[in-house]
């Protein structure tokens, strides 16, 4: 009788995750009319080599998190995988690739100027989108933000968007320790990551550190990730998981070795997704797979965020800031473009609205506890 309710559960809930994929709908992409003024008569954008690696040329343009379009052997072409503080570089048959000042080598041909309307062979394209049009008076209040703001709807469009994500796009999570610090949201995570709500996830040493932690002793720095109470010698705990991992060589031959059969870590393995870890100056250890150098890190995050569809990040401004500047507010994805979803979840009110200050205006923020975000994502889209 137990097993017939089950699955009758199950096909309900899978009757349910069909009509929310039917009823979300992608905004249309809008693309501006060459065919009209000032487009037809730009001349094409000017155009400087490289003559010092990694130095841009003078009045180079730098782009924004949104679609631009370049006028080139008189034809606008979009840059396909955009990305902010770069230089678009015109390579052969007159494709634009965004590429870091660091990137930059002698004979490359960057595009310069400054004027973004068109009229100049550059145009920033600020409305990509077709979205309904708000109405409202001029001066309204709670337009901000924070704490009180009634984040419901917030909720109830991020099902409807993961369930459509988990088989038509690609969800990153950018995730701070906090989020493994409790075990609630620590399982959460692992089975939202399990239901295939994940396909990357972006973060650093700690959280690793104090996942796999959690899996091996229940706790977070030597504190019990449920009970809260501290653990004798706890502070030893994150040393020496990180000091038993190394003398495995890597966190894959740990978990099969030590027998750890659940946690954010071990879920992702399992899945065989990428896990990108950024090291710190403050890490301990650091694990094995942690990137050190900056750079190298950068450009394997950008290795995701080039793919990405929805990014959430939760309760880690400096991670989400940098997945912010990497992230454009769009993507080519089978031919289509359309828009990327980027959520900033945070019990701080600076915290998330930090990367809107930063330029990634397209972020939705959600000021709220990220234990209680993840558990109530849990609750709402695993069966």
């Amino acid at each position: 009788m137990q097993s017939e309710i089950v699955a009758i559960l199950l096909i309900l809930h899978n009757h349910l995750e069909e009509e929310y994929e039917m009823a979300f709908q992608l905004p249309i992409y809008v693309e501006p009319n060459f065919d009209k003024e000032p487009f037809v008569s730009a001349p094409d954008a000017g155009i400087c080599k490289v003559e010092a690696e990694g130095v841009a040329p003078p009045g180079y343009h730098a782009l924004s998190i949104y679609p631009e379009y370049f006028k080139v052997n008189s034809q606008w072409s979009l840059v396909r995988e955009s990305r902010m503080d770069c230089v678009p570089v015109v390579r052969n048959e007159g494709i634009i690739e965004a590429v870091e000042f660091r990137n930059l080598h002698v004979g490359d041909k960057v595009i310069v100027g400054r004027s973004e309307d068109g009229r100049y062979g550059i145009y920033l394209h600020a409305t990509p989108f077709a979205m309904p049009e708000e109405s409202g008076d001029v001066f309204s209040f709670r337009t901000g933000r924070s704490r009180e703001t009634a984040y419901s709807r917030d909720y109830d469009n991020l099902y409807e968007l993961m369930r459509y994500e988990r088989d038509h796009g690609y969800i990153i999570w950018v995730l701070g320790p906090a989020v493994i610090f409790d075990h609630d949201s620590k399982k959460a995570l692992s089975e939202l990551i399990e239901h295939g709500y994940a396909h990357a996830l972006l973060s650093g040493n700690a959280m690793a550190t104090h996942d796999l932690e959690g899996s091996m002793k229940r706790t977070a720095l030597g504190q019990d990730i449920y009970t809260q109470e501290q653990r004798p010698l706890g502070h030893y705990h994150h040393l020496d998981l990180i000091n038993t991992v190394l003398q495995y060589g890597s966190i894959e031959k740990f978990i099969e070795e030590e027998n750890i059969n659940d946690g954010v870590m071990y879920s992702a393995i399992k899945k065989g997704i990428p896990v990108i870890l950024a090291g710190s100056i403050r890490d301990d250890g650091p694990l094995p797979t942690v990137i050190g150098n900056v750079y190298d890190a950068q450009d394997a995050m950008r290795a995701c965020t080039k793919k990405a569809t929805t990014v959430i990040a939760l309760a880690t401004q400096l991670h989400t800031i940098a997945t912010g500047n990497i992230t454009p507010c769009y993507v080519n994805r089978e031919g289509r473009i359309r828009p990327v979803y980027f959520y900033s979840i945070d019990v701080s009110e600076f915290a998330v609205n930090k990367l809107r200050d930063r330029g990634s205006l397209s972020v939705t923020p959600i000021v709220t506890n990220v234990q209680d975000f993840l558990v109530h994502l849990r609750n709402n889209l695993v069966p």
